[in-house]
C-alpha cells in the first residue's frame, strides 16, 4: 500500500480520467426504457417500454463510469468484495419494467464491469452482481473473471423464467467454470429452494430477519447448503450487524459500515497518539533536529520510513541510511502526509476501520484527480480533506478530537468539520458519487465546475487506485 502512496507523495500522478467507451447494450436499454428527464443523471419514473426514445436518453447517462458499489464485509469486518450496480436512477426507472428491460440492465452492468477489468482490480475480493434467473445463459458473462464473481439470482414476476431443470443446468455449468452462485433465501423466494445444494451464498435482507426466521433459515442452510455462506444485506446500524453476526451471518452489507457511534469517552490509541504528536510538531516551528530525534525514538516508524523511501518505486540514486537524510529528502510537508496515512493505518482494533479507510482513500484520490488544474499544494490539500473526512470512524474517536491532534489547515478543518470552505464542494461531490445520488452528483459537479461524467469517471479511477494499492 505505502509504495503506491509514496508515488503520490513524490508527485507521480496519473493523467486525468476520461469517460470510458459506452457498451452498445446501453442504447438498447434506453430504447426499451427511455429517460424523460431534461438533464443527465436525473432520477425519473420508468417510461413504458413501447415509448419512443427521447433526446435526453443519452448513453453516457448510464455508461460504465456510473457504476455504483457497496462494500461487503466478512466476519472479521474486512472487505470481502463489493456488490456492483448501475446508478440509482437507472435502477429506479426499470424497477417495474419487463423482463427484457431487466435483461438489458444486466447486460449493461456486466459489460461495464468487464470493460473496467473489475476482476483484475479486485484481486482476491469478490464482485457480487444481481442478475435475473433467465440471464445465466447470456454470452456476455464470459467476459467476466469467473473466479471472483458471485452471480446473485433474482426472480421476476413476468413470463420468461426458465424451467427449473434448465436453471439447474445453467447454474451447474457456471459453477464448473469458476463462478459462484448466490440465491435469495428460500423463505422469501421458495422458487429457488431446489437450487440450495448448488448455492455458494444465500442472501437475505436485514429488515426480514428476526430471531425465529434466522434460526429457521440457518437450519435450512445447514441441511441443504452446508457449503454456503449467509449474506445479510441492508444492515442499517451496528446493533443490526451484531445481531446478525450472532445468528451466524458470514457476509454483511449496508450503511452500518460507515455508521458513527458515541466515542466521547475514547482517546487515541498509544500508537496513533505517538504519531499524532509527531504530526502536530511538524506543523509548528519546532527545529528539524527535534523532529529527527522524535522519529529515532519510534523504531517502528523509523524502520518503515527508511524501507519505503529506499523502495525501488522511488527511483532514488542513493541508499538512504539515516533519518536525517530521509527527512531532508522528503521535507516536512511530505513527511506530514506520509505520517497521516500511517496514522490512519494504525491501531486497527475495530475491523471496520480498514473498510472505512478504503472509502476515505477513494474520496481522497477522486478529489485530487478533480483538482488537476489547481496547484500541487491545493491538490494535496484536497487529498488530505478526503482522507480525513472519515478519520473519526477509522480511529473511533470524536472528529473534533481527531482533527485537533493533526494541526490541519483551516480550509481542511472547515470542510471536514462543517462542510464549509474552498474544499467542501469537492468533498460533497465525492460523497455523492459514493451513494450515486443522481441529483446530488449533478448539483455538486456544477459547484465544482466539472461535468458529471468526468466526476463519475474520476470516482471509478479512484476506486481502481485504492484497490490496486491494497494489493501491494
Amino acid at each position: 500500500m505505502f509504495r503506491a502512496i509514496f508515488d503520490w507523495i513524490f508527485g507521480r500522478r496519473t493523467a486525468a480520467p476520461q469517460p470510458a467507451p459506452v457498451p452498445p447494450s446501453i442504447d438498447r436499454l434506453n430504447r426499451q426504457a427511455p429517460l424523460r428527464a431534461p438533464s443527465p443523471l436525473s432520477t425519473v419514473a420508468t417510461a413504458p417500454s413501447s415509448a419512443a426514445p427521447t433526446a435526453s436518453a443519452t448513453a453516457n447517462e448510464i455508461g460504465p463510469t456510473f457504476l455504483s458499489r457497496e462494500a461487503v464485509l466478512n466476519r472479521k469486518e474486512k472487505i470481502a468484495g463489493y456488490q456492483f450496480m448501475l446508478q440509482e436512477s437507472t435502477r429506479n426507472r426499470i424497477r417495474n419494467s419487463s423482463r427484457k428491460v431487466h435483461q438489458l440492465y444486466a447486460e449493461v452492468l456486466v459489460t461495464s464491469l468487464a470493460r473496467a477489468e473489475i476482476g483484475k482490480l479486485l484481486g482476491p475480493r469478490m464482485a457480487f452482481i444481481d442478475v435475473p434467473d433467465s440471464f445465466l445463459d447470456h454470452p456476455c458473462l464470459g467476459q467476466l473473471s469467473a473466479s471472483n464473481t458471485v452471480l446473485v439470482l433474482t426472480a421476476l414476476a413476468d413470463a420468461g423464467a426458465p424451467e427449473l431443470d434448465t436453471l439447474l443446468r445453467n447454474v451447474r455449468r457456471l459453477r464448473a467454470i469458476g463462478f459462484r452462485i448466490g440465491l435469495p433465501d428460500p423463505l422469501s423466494e421458495p422458487r429457488f429452494a431446489a437450487l440450495m445444494p448448488e448455492a455458494d451464498v444465500v442472501m437475505t435482507r436485514a429488515p426480514q430477519v428476526d430471531a425465529e426466521s434466522a434460526l429457521l433459515l440457518s437450519a435450512q442452510i445447514v441441511e441443504y447448503a452446508p457449503q454456503a455462506t449467509l449474506l445479510v444485506r441492508d444492515l442499517p446500524g451496528l446493533e443490526d450487524f451484531r445481531f446478525c453476526f450472532q445468528l451466524g451471518g458470514g457476509l454483511f452489507q449496508g450503511p452500518f459500515i460507515s455508521s458513527r457511534e458515541n466515542w466521547q469517552d475514547r482517546n487515541l490509541g498509544p500508537n496513533v497518539a505517538r504519531l499524532a504528536m509527531l504530526v502536530g510538531k511538524l506543523r509548528t516551528s519546532v527545529e528539524t533536529d527535534e523532529i529527527v530525534e522524535l522519529l529515532k525514538q519510534d523504531a517502528a516508524v523509523a524502520v518503515r520510513l527508511l524501507r519505503y523511501i529506499n523502495s525501488a518505486a522511488n527511483g532514488l540514486s542513493e541508499q538512504v541510511s539515516s533519518i536525517d537524510r530521509a527527512l531532508a529528502l522528503l521535507g516536512r510537508d511530505k513527511l506530514y502526509r506520509w505520517l497521516v496515512l500511517l496514522m490512519c493505518s494504525s491501531d486497527d482494533s475495530g475491523g471496520r476501520a480498514s473498510a472505512v479507510l478504503e472509502t476515505a482513500l477513494v474520496r481522497a484520490r477522486m478529489m485530487e484527480l478533480l483538482g488537476k488544474e489547481k496547484s500541487a499544494a491545493e491538490r494535496e490539500a484536497l487529498f488530505l480533506t478526503g482522507l480525513l473526512s472519515l478519520i473519526d470512524i477509522v480511529l473511533q474517536v470524536p472528529m473534533e478530537r481527531a482533527i485537533a491532534s493533526l494541526a490541519v489547515s483551516p480550509a481542511i478543518e472547515a470542510a471536514v468539520l462543517r462542510g464549509e470552505g474552498p474544499h467542501a464542494a469537492h468533498l460533497t461531490l465525492a460523497q455523492a458519487c459514493e451513494s450515486m445520488d443522481a441529483e446530488a452528483i449533478r448539483n455538486a459537479a456544477q459547484r465544482c465546475n466539472v461535468q458529471p461524467e468526468v466526476a463519475a469517471a474520476a470516482h471509478l479511477e479512484a476506486l481502481a487506485w485504492a484497490l490496486s494499492i491494497q494489493q501491494e
